[in-house]
């Protein structure tokens, strides 16, 4: 329900200001536009999100986006939080819990315009809930590859005894999750996605490379194996800053060939679903991760690890070649 207030609106006892305002510049959609969205799928989103860990970015107006963790002090006091000591920052950082439709208008109404969930719940940060494979195409209009190297991570997936489900990442590419039971731990869940991935790899290396350095890519799809963990990953029927203000939207595995990402934006993305929560209906429930595909993973160096030394491995040669030429 909406209540005229005075000096504005107010939804679900939250006040709503400066709604007219333009989001970002480029956005093609208003404050009210985004508040609208989020509070028509927040019965679908809201659960995705529920004793998560949050990260949005927002955007403030004549301000660059930026990426915020650590609640701010006006914070209201209904919003549930956990607090967790940051070993990098070496501080404790209170992160929201968007556990109901009231604090995802708040958020709305902060112009927090994209929500990274954790991959863990708060009560629990040892066992993530899914393993999930970013499928990343080299170039902006690169989907139809993107398309090409999830079918291949789902025939990974089938190989080893495994079903997951796919999403616009609402940029240029696919995220696919994989939901799986609390028998294995981050590490596990890490190792078996680095595996699945070098096995999608393999089945059309021409197609996809597991190359964390974009140089050696070669133009190929990059199967990203390093969503796990602590990361984030956007979440499903979140919008993402960028012009149009697409969404991550679920898709069929057989709707792949016939949609864009452009398809899914605040404008379009309601009356698409209908009364429909296609992410939830599509869901397997979840999986034990094979041990042989863990084994496997355990051989396969971390890809960030592997890409800081190779990084100053070249760097140490490219000194001594410049050293060698004076």
């Amino acid at each position: 329900m909406v209540i005229v207030a005075k000096g504005g609106e107010e939804r679900d006892g939250v006040s709503l200001t400066n709604l007219d305002q333009q989001l970002f510049e480029g956005a093609g959609a208003t404050k009210r536009e985004l508040v609208d969205y989020l509070d028509a799928v927040s019965e679908r989103m809201v659960p995705q999100l529920r004793d998560r860990p949050l990260t949005v970015m927002r955007v403030l107006r004549g301000q660059k986006p930026f990426m915020q963790k650590n609640l701010p002090k006006y914070t209201p006091d209904w919003v549930r939080t956990a607090t967790v000591w940051a070993e990098t920052s070496q501080r404790e950082v209170s992160y929201a819990l968007c556990n109901d439709r009231r604090t995802l208008v708040w958020f709305a109404n902060q112009r927090a315009i994209e929500y990274h969930p954790a991959l863990v719940r708060a009560a629990d940060w040892t066992h993530p809930t899914h393993l999930i494979l970013d499928i990343d195409p080299p170039a902006e209009d690169g989907f139809a590859s993107a398309v090409g190297a999830a079918k291949l991570v789902r025939r990974a997936l089938a190989d080893s005894g495994l079903a997951g489900v796919v999403k616009t990442s609402g940029a240029k590419g696919l995220h696919i999750f994989v939901p799986i039971d609390d028998s294995a731990s981050i590490e596990d869940v890490a190792g078996a996605t680095r595996a699945l991935a070098a096995r999608a790899e393999r089945l059309d290396p021409d197609l996809a490379t597991t190359a964390f350095i974009r140089e050696d890519r070669g133009g190929k799809v990059f199967i990203d194996s390093t969503r796990a963990g602590g990361a984030t990953v956007v979440s499903v029927y979140s919008p993402r800053l960028r012009p149009g203000v697409p969404v991550s939207f679920p898709l069929g595995w057989d709707d792949l060939d016939s949609v864009a990402p452009a398809d899914f934006t605040v404008h379009t993305a309601v009356g698409l679903l209908s009364a429909r929560d296609p992410w939830a209906e599509s869901m397997p429930a979840p999986q034990r991760l094979p041990a042989e595909l863990i084994d496997e993973g355990r051989t396969i160096p971390i890809a960030r690890v592997q890409a800081m030394h190779e990084g100053k491995r070249r760097r140490r040669a490219q000194a001594q070649n410049a050293e060698l030429t004076e």
